[in-house]
């Protein structure tokens, strides 16, 4: 059965499921004085911070740009778009994790999709990680959640350890696609019928500039 021992902040209301952190059978598998909290504004210089360790850690910091104000606009704040949760250990910020809503039409059930998840080089190999993934995996199991879902890089081989060991499957026959920056501006906005209806640059971008005749 799912509960919450303790008041905490509102998470995104979709999910209405707040962190309860570690239950009786969990204190043997973890380090002592770990706590996972569900991050506030006060968190925000913080979490940005730790987003910058996970980029650092997957080789993508040139494609970082995540700054404390974009996480209480769009991660902390009353508008946000996921929860953020913090592992400390003790007083120490040891990890975090990001998820936030998704649905699934074959299950027809909300689901959760794990953003992020890193624990610092420090605190590695004292169940941390797994701990965070445990608790996101509870609040999307007592949201109801049909799936419960994330991605990892290939090299990262210790981490897909983990995730095999808990019973989760790799999807090889998917595969992500993107668009962002100025393909999604080109795809979005772009087009002979009103180009720049909609598109948060006011046609002032260069996306919707003629492209120059070959020479």
């Amino acid at each position: 059965m799912c509960s919450s021992e303790s008041p905490s902040p509102d998470p995104i209301p979709d999910l209405g499921v707040p962190p309860v952190g570690l239950r009786e059978s969990e204190q043997g598998t973890t380090p002592a004085g770990l706590r996972i909290a569900l991050a506030t504004v006060a968190d925000a210089e913080l979490v940005a911070a730790l987003v910058h360790e996970l980029a650092d850690f997957e080789h993508l910091a040139s494609e970082c740009t995540i700054t404390a104000d974009a996480v209480r606009e769009h991660l902390l704040g009353p508008q946000r778009s996921a929860d953020a949760l913090i592992a400390w250990l003790g007083t120490e910020p040891a990890g975090f994790a990001v998820y936030y809503r998704t649905f699934s039409t074959f299950v027809a059930r909300p689901g959760v999709f794990l953003e992020d998840l890193f624990v610092r080089p420090a605190f590695r190999h004292r169940g941390i990680g797994r701990a965070l993934l445990k608790e996101v995996g509870r609040i999307a199991h007592c949201a109801g959640a049909g799936r419960y879902e994330w991605t990892t890089l290939n090299w990262n081989e210790n981490a897909r350890r983990l995730y095999a060991s808990i019973g989760a499957r790799e999807m090889n026959e998917w595969l992500l696609l993107r668009l962002d920056g100025s393909a999604l501006a080109n795809f979005a906005c772009a087009g002979p019928r009103d180009p720049h209806d909609g598109c948060r640059c006011g046609g002032s971008g260069s996306h919707h500039r003629p492209a120059a005749p070959n020479s």
